[in-house]
């Protein structure tokens, strides 16, 4: 395994390495862009899942950290972060018992969208002699989990309130069908439409008599409507720590810092090279990844272990053994299969980071 101080040669392949000047610069951009905005950042984990890139946006000024699972958030606990939003239910007694318990050892917010929950969360945590800070998804408009804005969500809050284990902190939701839509007008649009329709729902539980403190939201794909999108408070973006090929055709003013890093390993014709990062390595439920700084070149094809690259003829001159480097086309789902990250600064890794979180599904 390559070490601090080697070149990037000596990374096998395939494997994952991150452009430390251009995540930096990433993570500066975003927080140069809340430093004189109400809302917070607070970055989604489920990106990178490492703690050492987690501190790092902490640092730069965000407030806590998002986390899609509980497995998630207890990695960053132990790792010193406090302020954790999981921002997914925790269901059943062995999950909840976990909440419970790491709610001894952080600020963790969890959640929610059924009475039956909120009540298991709050009997176990009663019984364990702590609380759990509670947040309700609102759905608006991914149709996927949350409570109906309006009414269900007064209700729901009102049975948080009553709950002697739970904390009733605020409102959520994601605008996720909307996030992937290529067209800003209309990407913009329904955003707004969606956080519209979240902090309608935070004043009707304010004028209701109960404090909302948190009304958390957005994504990479939306950050500069849900950034200032009066009464939101809080953005959950994610990817634009390390981008992908996806996301940057809608935001480009965050680069691609991660790449993977592959090995041609056959030149079968003038017109094609085999590479080693197949579908084990890298992920196509975005579409193919991009070949970066071989004019011409282009994926044709995924299997398990190879990659499939069309080149525009003989002269071009990859060989194998050649290294190249391939924009994952998700970020996300790329990284989940991956143990570790190379951190590369001109040329020289600089650090290797276990990647932590990874396969954390629980």
């Amino acid at each position: 395994m390559a070490r601090p101080g080697s070149p990037i040669e000596d990374i096998d392949t395939p494997a994952l390495v991150i452009d430390l000047d251009l995540m930096e610069g990433n993570i500066a951009r975003m927080a140069a862009f809340f430093a004189d905005k109400d809302a917070w950042l607070r970055p989604h984990t489920k990106t990178h899942k490492t703690p050492v890139l987690a501190h790092k946006q902490i640092e730069a000024g965000a407030r806590g950290v998002t986390c899609a699972k509980l497995g998630e958030a207890e990695v960053m606990a132990a790792a010193g972060i406090r302020d954790i939003l999981v921002a997914n239910q925790v269901v059943g007694r062995v999950k909840i018992d976990r909440l419970v318990a790491l709610a001894r050892h952080s600020d963790i917010i969890v959640a929610s969208d059924h009475e039956e929950n909120v009540r298991e969360i709050s009997d176990a945590a009663v019984a364990a002699g702590t609380r759990v800070n509670m947040i309700i998804e609102v759905d608006v408009g991914m149709e996927r989990c949350g409570v109906p804005p309006g009414e269900p969500a007064w209700k729901l809050a009102q049975a948080i309130d009553s709950h002697p284990g739970v904390i009733f902190r605020g409102v959520m939701g994601y605008e996720g069908h909307i996030i992937g839509n290529p067209n800003d007008e209309e990407r913009y649009a329904g955003c707004r439409e969606s956080m519209t329709l979240l902090t309608q729902t935070a004043d009707d539980i304010r004028e209701r008599g109960l404090a909302v403190d948190l009304v958390s939201g957005g994504g990479t794909g939306t950050y500069k409507v849900t950034g200032t999108f009066p009464g939101v408070n809080e953005v959950q973006a994610g990817s634009y720590i390390l981008m992908d090929g996806t996301y940057r055709k809608r935001i480009p003013e965050f680069d691609c810092a991660l790449t993977i890093y592959a090995s041609i390993v056959s030149r079968p014709g003038d017109e094609l090279a085999i590479g080693d990062a197949g579908l084990k390595t890298m992920t196509n439920d975005m579409g193919l990844q991009t070949v970066q700084g071989v004019d011409g070149a282009s994926i044709l094809r995924q299997s398990e272990e190879h990659v499939k690259i069309e080149l525009p003829g003989a002269s071009c001159g990859l060989r194998p053994g050649d290294k190249i480097h391939l924009i994952p086309s998700h970020c996300c789902t790329t990284i989940n299969l991956h143990d570790r990250f190379y951190g590369v600064r001109n040329g020289i890794v600089e650090s290797v980071w276990d990647i932590a979180g990874r396969g954390k599904l629980q």
